[in-house]
Formats: C-alpha cells, sequence, structure tokens
C-alpha cells in the first residue's frame, strides 16, 4: 500500500518520492494516521476502509478551500484514493507546537469567516461530521437548514438507536425563530467542527484541520470551541475585536451545540443523549 501512496505523491508533486519511512501517529478515533518520509519530505497521512473514500474526497476539497482563502493555515491536500481496500489522503505534514497565539487564531478565524457564498447555505458536496454523513443541500433560509439537514437528520438517527426526545419535536422546531428574532445570519465559511482538538499552530501561527466545511451561520464555529473544554479567553477577545458578534449569540449556541451532541450520541451513546434532552428543554423554558 505504502508503495502505491508513494507513486500518487511522486505524480501528484512531480517529483520523485520514495517513501521508505514509516511512522504512525495518534489520531482520532475515525482514521489510522501516519507520517511517510523519505528522510527529507514528509506528509501525513490518512487512511481508512475504501468505502469510504468520498470521506476523503470531501476532506481533501474543504482544505484546499480553506488554503484558497489566505486567512488561516490548513494543511494542504496533496493527493488522495484507494489502494485495495484502503482509502488514502495525504497532506502537507505540519510540524505542530506548544507555542500558542490564540488572538491570531480568533482574529484569522474572523477572516475566514468573512468569506461567504452567494448560493446560499450549503456547500457543493455532503461530507462527514466524525463518520457520521452530513448534508449540504443548498438552501435560501439558514433556519430550515438548520432543522432539515443538521437537527431532523441528527434526531432520525438517534431515534434508531434509542433515544427519545423529551419533548414534541414539533413544539421544539416551532420555537427556533424565536432565537432568531432581529438576526439574519449570512452563509459564511464555516469549519463546522471547531473543537479543541481541531486547533493547534505551527510556531505561532493558528492552524485548523479535519474540516466539516460548509457556509453556514458563524455562529456555529464559535459555539462549537465552547464545547470539551472550550477556547482560551484571548481567543474570544480576538474575535469579537476583529468580527463583533450578535448579542443574541448567547441565546443560539446551545441550538448549534445541539447538534453535535446529539451526534456523539449517534457515534458513541451514553449520557450525550441525557444531555442532549437537557439542551432542549433549556432552549424551551429559557432563564431569565
Amino acid at each position: 500500500m505504502w508503495e502505491q501512496i508513494a507513486i500518487a505523491i511522486s505524480q501528484s508533486t512531480g517529483q520523485k518520492f520514495v517513501g521508505d519511512r514509516i511512522q504512525s501517529k495518534s489520531g482520532g478515533c475515525i482514521n489510522q494516521t501516519a507520517k511517510i518520509s523519505d528522510g527529507d519530505r514528509h506528509y501525513f497521512v490518512k487512511t481508512n476502509q475504501a468505502h469510504l473514500s468520498e470521506m476523503f474526497i470531501a476532506e481533501a476539497i474543504a482544505l484546499q478551500q480553506i488554503c484558497d482563502t489566505h486567512t488561516i493555515c490548513a494543511p494542504r491536500p496533496i493527493c488522495w484514493g484507494t489502494v485495495d481496500n484502503t482509502a488514502y489522503l495525504v497532506m502537507e505534514n505540519l510540524e505542530l507546537g506548544t507555542k500558542q497565539n490564540w488572538e491570531s487564531m480568533g482574529q484569522n478565524l474572523a477572516a475566514m469567516h468573512k468569506v461567504n457564498s452567494d448560493r446560499g447555505f450549503g456547500w457543493e458536496r455532503n461530507n462527514t461530521i466524525g463518520s457520521t454523513p452530513q448534508i449540504n443541500n443548498w438552501k435560501e433560509d439558514w433556519i430550515e437548514f438548520w432543522i432539515e439537514y443538521r437537527l431532523n437528520f441528527q434526531i432520525r438517527l438517534a431515534k434508531r438507536k434509542g433515544w427519545n426526545c423529551s419533548v414534541s419535536e414539533k413544539e421544539f422546531y416551532a420555537m427556533i425563530p424565536n432565537l432568531f428574532q432581529d438576526y439574519q445570519p449570512q452563509p459564511a465559511m464555516v469549519h463546522g467542527d471547531l473543537w479543541s482538538g481541531n486547533a493547534a499552530f505551527v510556531g505561532s501561527e493558528p492552524v485548523i484541520f479535519d474540516p466539516a466545511l460548509y457556509f453556514g451561520d458563524r455562529e456555529v464555529d464559535l459555539a462549537m470551541t465552547e464545547l470539551f473544554g472550550g477556547f482560551p479567553a484571548q481567543f474570544y477577545r480576538a474575535y469579537q475585536a476583529a468580527y463583533p458578534l450578535d448579542q443574541g449569540y448567547q441565546k443560539r449556541k446551545n441550538l448549534y451545540n445541539l447538534y453535535h451532541i446529539l451526534n456523539h450520541f449517534n457515534l458513541f451513546g451514553g449520557s450525550y443523549g441525557y444531555q442532549a434532552n437537557r439542551m432542549i428543554m433549556d432552549m424551551l423554558n429559557p432563564k431569565e
């Protein structure tokens, strides 16, 4: 397999590459990861089962689109494909360090969020959130997009896994427009899965990776940064100074994070189902 991947790298870069040094890397719970090197050049490789090749194609396109904005660093995709029963994605290898510059992370993400789409909300193809399909059909109405392609999609999956919504879904969906009074989201380029595990630094330069890219309300990224430990305060101050959030964001962030909690239930089960119901109840009965 590695010999064929090295050939693909050679063809993509136009330089002969003999990847005779393979080093397994720690990665997420979805894919296997490794570094392939000839001693001088190094590439980061994700692999998974061949039938998941579309997931890597979508990720490669997303990474390239982020790079093309020249707003925030992301690993550039090199090549992708399948070898026998294995799908792979090769990208530039970024050596992540311990030096942090969260002010720049906030400023650069704000710059990426200013990249808009004139097609509305969605993306050019479907992709994945973790290993769960993520539907990105274009829609002009953001609330309809969020309900149909984010919440309702995850809720249907959760029900198949035994989750029961604590309230009428119709009642819950009817409440959602109330969270958008005097607020009209713009279709911004969003990372889509922006938690602390998908953001780091090369030197002091911010870098984001593992995108679930689409054009949506930029608040979805900010909301997710507050899950699973959150980002440092400097990040939020810098983002707010560069691209101030609407004051209603605090009311909407639970709506956006509900999508990820439902997805975690669908992927991992456990107490995420209880957490999802608690978030729904909090939105239906907000505290003054």
